[in-house]
């Protein structure tokens, strides 16, 4: 049954020198099966953690925003459905976890939305101004035009 997965071996060497760091973006590119075939996916992010060193069971987490919405993958190091893993940018970091980009990023969210809300608010209130001062030039015009009438 193992005769018919056919799944390259990994290159344990390379992913060992792999220099990934929390901070650094990466592309990882990984093995989707579907309907028995495998295709590759990208998942580009900001590695937020390291865990485990470069020992067997060590494993990296990767975060991007998606439509909006922020999804992590855990990644383990050595996996054969890992096809490959690049370094995009690297960024320099104070911190061995990044978990408070979560936080981070949730509350710029809020504040960009605080933000918008409050310039369309702004944008309604300029455009009532003008409403009002159409209405009242239709009446003062209406009230010209009876006037006359009435007093001919």
């Amino acid at each position: 049954m193992t005769a018919a997965i056919k799944i390259s071996p990994v290159d344990i060497e390379s992913r060992r020198n792999l220099d990934i760091r929390p901070g650094d973006t990466v592309r990882v590119t990984q093995k989707i099966e579907e309907k028995g075939k495998y295709r590759l996916q990208a998942f580009e992010g900001l590695v937020l953690a390291k865990k485990h060193g470069r020992e067997a069971g060590g494993t990296f987490t990767v975060r991007r925003v998606a439509s909006g919405v922020g999804v992590e993958k855990i990644f383990p190091l050595y996996s054969p459905m890992i096809d490959k893993i690049e370094i995009v940018k690297r960024s320099r970091v104070r911190r061995a976890k990044l978990y408070y980009i979560r936080e981070k990023v949730a509350r710029e969210a809020r504040r960009m939305l605080r933000r918008s809300k409050m310039m369309n608010l702004s944008s309604e209130s300029a455009e009532m101004p003008d409403v009002n001062a159409v209405s009242s030039e239709t009446e003062a015009g209406v009230s010209a035009d009876v006037a006359p009438a009435a007093v001919e």
